[in-house]
């Protein structure tokens, strides 16, 4: 009782919070707890947000953990400079060009690609999270996985977004015994206000937690996950227990510019998310958006003709940089993304959106790959002043549907382009073995003229991550609005026939000033965001929480 007491206060916990120290957000109030304890314990932002992503493994299960993989982005106030690490998960030594087509050359339905073991790969998180706390990491071990093992043991309340994941992907379960055994009850799907035990996690959580990574990717952890995917109830495919020993997590070179008078860093490939980011401020920088302010459509509308150029450019050019050339230099080169601003009038709308051709590029095609909504994002700081900054994944709504040693198994190689070919070419984020997917997951951390970390900030939702980061980048910083209010702007993403507003906003009510420009708007309702920030103040850190999630801010 005194845990399930606890819970509910920790759902009543304003979204910002103040803390002269440090502070913590996460999407789950359970999981802002668990960062909250590690830095009243002495720990590191590293630590913090180490045990959030342990956290969410369990509360959240529908959206991350470390049956899937993340990037993280990290300050170190010792350094003064930001590490980014890419604990993507990578496609299993089987895995074919052709992995997701069918024998008459056509692509999947993507039901049938995403369901079962065709998706997984090998995950990335408990070895992004070793190579973090190496660094960084000044609590032990063993004491980031306690929180969560409290409450794969103890049992948390099931919330109403839970629950209504569960019930969206419970008829695809008719024969994932093991997810069953978890999210079910006496027959039926896990409701909110029901308690979910889960001893199996609890188990693989200690035995993490005492022997260290390896226990995760050698024995019988990794057993599990292999015979889970290899002997899947659906579409099962060869992920070996060789995979598993073979994958590492890599401290990759941070991507940086400069916007106005701030430095932004954000995580190079295989994300896609600084460099679409970063293309879409930059095209931005010669209009005045301080001046126009929000409530002009013209904002609005320069914002949408960068984002759609700034895609196409992600289309065409991103992928695994392990693997294929990712001119991430000639994409973020001024006098290029000079050259693609020209293109976007302040009066009219483009009539199409094409990839530009950045220095550097090789000859490429065009492909769309295939992220849907999911992930989660969570922001620690501690009193030393690092930032620790990081978005985790397990691709969609609980990801392959299947679960091993208690834990949810990621989809991410759907997040390939599922077609390897195309107009007789092959496209960079065509599945390979080894290969990491493009992510449009975006982690950044913002600085001032000093070279202090200000803000930071990142998103979950699939490809809409890029832009809900975006906006809330420009909200804060050229319309001076704290994190708070700049998580809850409206949202702003299009398709292939029209430019999406968020219902219910003031941007909604900007649609047919919209569409003078010259374009098909369309009041989208269904633009779920869930991103979350903290800001350094005056006073001190501020945590945030897009207020359309359960998210929390937390001081020290």
């Amino acid at each position: 009782m005194k845990k399930l007491l606890l819970t509910l206060i920790l759902f009543l916990v304003p979204v910002q919070a103040l803390a002269a120290g440090g502070a913590v957000s996460a999407a789950d109030p359970r999981a802002a707890a668990a960062g909250q304890a590690m830095l009243r314990q002495g720990g590191s932002a590293a630590d913090a947000a180490l045990a959030m992503m342990l956290a969410l493994t369990v509360v959240e299960p529908q959206s991350s953990g470390i049956g899937g993989g993340g990037f993280f982005v990290y300050h170190d106030a010792v350094t003064g400079q930001p590490a980014t690490i890419d604990g993507r998960e990578k496609a299993p030594a089987a895995t074919r060009e052709d992995r997701f087509l069918q024998p008459n050359g056509q692509v999947m339905p993507f039901r049938t690609a995403f369901l079962g073991g065709h998706s997984v790969g090998v995950p990335g998180n408990i070895a992004l999270a070793a190579k973090a706390h190496a660094k960084w990491g000044k609590l032990k071990w063993a004491t980031l996985f306690q929180p969560a093992i409290e409450l794969a043991e103890k049992g948390y309340v099931v919330t109403p977004r839970l629950a209504g994941t569960i019930a969206q992907m419970a008829p695809l379960w008719t024969k994932m015994d093991a997810t069953k055994a978890v999210y079910f009850q006496d027959g039926r799907p896990k409701a909110a206000g029901d308690v979910i035990r889960n001893p199996a996690l609890a188990k693989t959580l200690r035995e993490i937690a005492r022997k260290g990574p390896n226990a995760f990717y050698t024995g019988r952890i990794a057993r599990e996950i292999s015979r889970a995917v290899t002997y899947a109830p659906e579409n099962p495919a060869p992920l070996t227990m060789a995979d598993l020993a073979a994958y590492e997590a890599k401290e990759r070179p941070p991507v940086c510019v400069t916007y106005r008078i701030y430095k932004l860093c954000g995580m190079g490939p295989p994300s896609s998310g600084a460099t679409t980011v970063f293309q879409i401020l930059g095209m931005l920088e010669r209009f005045d958006l301080k001046a126009m302010g929000q409530a002009d459509p013209k904002a609005w509308h320069v914002i949408a003709e960068a984002m759609q150029l700034a895609y196409a450019d992600r289309e065409k050019y991103l992928g695994d940089a392990d693997f294929v050339s990712v001119p991430v230099t000639g994409l973020l080169d001024k006098n290029y993304i000079a050259s693609r601003s020209a293109l976007i009038s302040d009066t009219t709308s483009l009539p199409r959106y094409e990839a530009g051709t950045p220095p550097g590029a090789q000859p490429r095609t065009a492909a769309i790959s295939g992220e849907v909504q999911g992930t989660t994002h969570f922001v620690a700081v501690d009193g030393a002043g690092n930032v620790a900054n990081m978005t985790s994944t397990i691709e969609g709504p609980f990801g392959s549907q299947l679960v091993a040693a208690g834990m949810a198994l990621n989809n991410e190689l759907t997040d390939f382009s599922l077609a390897p070919m195309k107009d007789g070419a092959p496209v960079a984020n065509r599945p390979q073995p080894g290969k990491r997917p493009v992510s449009s997951m975006s982690p950044t951390i913002v600085y001032d003229q000093s070279g202090k970390p200000i803000f930071a900030v990142g998103a979950a939702g699939g490809k809409r991550i890029i832009m809900q980061v975006t906006k809330t980048l420009i909200a804060h910083l050229d319309w001076g609005l704290s994190a708070q209010e700049a998580l809850a702007a409206p949202n702003i993403y299009f398709n292939a026939d029209a430019l999406l507003v968020e219902s219910g906003t003031a941007l909604a009510a900007q649609a047919d000033a919209l569409a003078k420009f010259g374009r098909t708007v369309q009041v989208n309702a269904i633009m779920p965001s869930k991103a979350n920030a903290a800001q350094r103040t005056a006073q001190g850190w501020v945590g945030a929480a897009d207020p359309r999630s359960d998210g929390v801010g937390l001081q020290e």
